[in-house]
C-alpha cells in the first residue's frame, strides 16, 4: 500500500469516527432512553383509546408517525435542558460528559437541533393527526424546557412544574387519537391523573440517589431542604396511596377491565409498600428499589391498559 492509499484509509477512518461520534452526542442530547419511555408511554396511550377510525395499516402507519412525531419534540425539549444546564451539568459527574457541557458540541449547534425537531415534531403532530395534539405537544415542550428546567435551581416545587410535561405524553396520544370530540379527553386526562402521580415517588427516588450531585449543581428537587429525610419518604408513600384510588379510575370510567384493575391495585400497593420500606430503613437501596419499581410500574400499568383494549 503506497503513502497515497495509506492517507486515503485513515481520513476514512477517522471521518467514519467523527460521524459515529455525533451521531452518539446527538443521542446523549436527546436523552434517547429517556425520550423513549416518553414516546412508549404516548403510543401505548394512543393505542388504548376506543377510536375505531383506523384500519389496521393505517393505525400502524399512525403509531410510526407518532413515535417519530414524539421523539422529536421530546428530543427537543431535552436538547434545550442541556443547553440551559451546560454549567450546572458540568459540575455533576453523571451529566459532565454530555456533548453542551463537555464543550464537544457547542449551545448554537444544540440550539438549531432543538428548533428544528421542536418545529417538526410539532408540525407532524398537526399534519398527520390534529391541532389539538400539536398544541398540547408545544405546551409541554416549553413547559420542560423554558419552566421547569429554570424552576428546578429556585424550589422543590419544581417537581409538581415538572410532573405536568411529564404526564401530557399520555394526553398527547390519546388526543392524537381523538381530536377535539368531547368523549376523548376523558379518558385522556385518567390516563394523565396516574402519570402525574407516579412521577412524585419516582423522581424523589432519583433525587434521593443523586443528591449529592443535584446539591453541587444548585438543584433543589427534594421536599425537604436537608435533603433525603423521613419527611421526603413520607411524602413518596402519600403519593403512591394517592395512586391507588387513581388506579380505580379506569374502571369506573370504562378504560380498564377486571384483569386491568386488578393488576392496577397490585402495582398501587406495590409502591406504597417500597415507599414504606423507604421511610423505615431510609437508605440508597431502598430508594433505589423505589426508583426501579416505579420503571416497572408505568410499564406494567399501561400495557395493562393497552391488554384490556387489545382484547375488547
Amino acid at each position: 500500500m503506497n503513502n497515497s492509499e495509506q492517507e486515503q484509509k485513515t481520513i476514512a477512518s477517522s471521518t467514519s469516527f467523527a460521524l459515529v461520534s455525533k451521531v452518539k452526542d446527538y443521542f446523549q442530547l436527546i436523552k434517547f432512553t429517556l425520550s423513549f419511555m416518553v414516546v412508549f408511554s404516548t403510543v401505548v396511550s394512543f393505542l388504548i383509546a376506543p377510536n375505531e377510525q383506523f384500519y389496521v395499516r393505517e393505525k400502524l402507519i399512525s403509531v410510526l408517525l407518532l413515535f417519530v412525531a414524539g421523539m422529536l419534540v421530546t428530543g427537543s425539549a431535552n436538547a434545550i435542558n442541556q443547553i440551559l444546564e451546560k454549567t450546572s451539568d458540568g459540575l455533576m459527574m453523571r451529566t459532565a460528559k454530555r456533548p453542551v457541557a463537555s464543550g464537544r458540541m457547542t449551545v448554537n449547534e444544540a440550539g438549531i437541533f432543538a428548533f428544528i425537531t421542536g418545529a417538526a415534531g410539532v408540525f407532524m403532530m398537526w399534519k398527520f393527526f390534529n391541532t389539538e395534539s400539536a398544541m398540547v405537544s408545544l405546551f409541554s415542550l416549553f413547559l420542560y424546557g423554558f419552566i421547569y428546567t429554570p424552576l428546578k435551581k429556585v424550589n422543590s416545587i419544581s417537581v409538581l412544574v415538572g410532573a405536568i410535561p411529564g404526564a401530557l405524553p399520555c394526553l398527547i396520544g390519546w388526543v392524537a387519537a381523538y381530536g377535539n370530540e368531547p368523549i376523548g379527553w376523558t379518558g385522556a386526562w385518567v390516563l394523565f391523573g396516574i402519570q402525574f402521580l407516579w412521577q412524585f415517588p419516582h423522581f424523589w427516588a432519583i433525587a434521593w440517589l443523586a443528591h449529592k450531585d443535584y446539591t453541587t449543581a444548585g438543584f433543589k428537587l427534594l421536599p425537604a431542604d436537608k435533603g433525603p429525610t423521613k419527611f421526603t419518604a413520607m411524602q413518596s408513600i402519600i403519593y403512591s396511596a394517592l395512586m391507588i384510588p387513581m388506579g380505580f379510575v379506569p374502571y369506573y370510567t370504562g378504560i380498564a377491565g377486571l384483569t386491568s384493575l386488578f393488576i392496577l391495585l397490585v402495582c398501587n400497593l406495590w409502591m406504597v409498600y417500597v415507599s414504606v420500606l423507604l421511610f423505615i430503613r431510609m437508605d440508597a437501596k431502598s430508594a433505589r428499589r423505589v426508583m426501579f419499581s416505579s420503571y416497572f410500574y408505568l410499564m406494567i400499568v399501561l400495557l395493562a391498559l393497552f391488554a384490556n383494549r387489545a382484547i375488547q
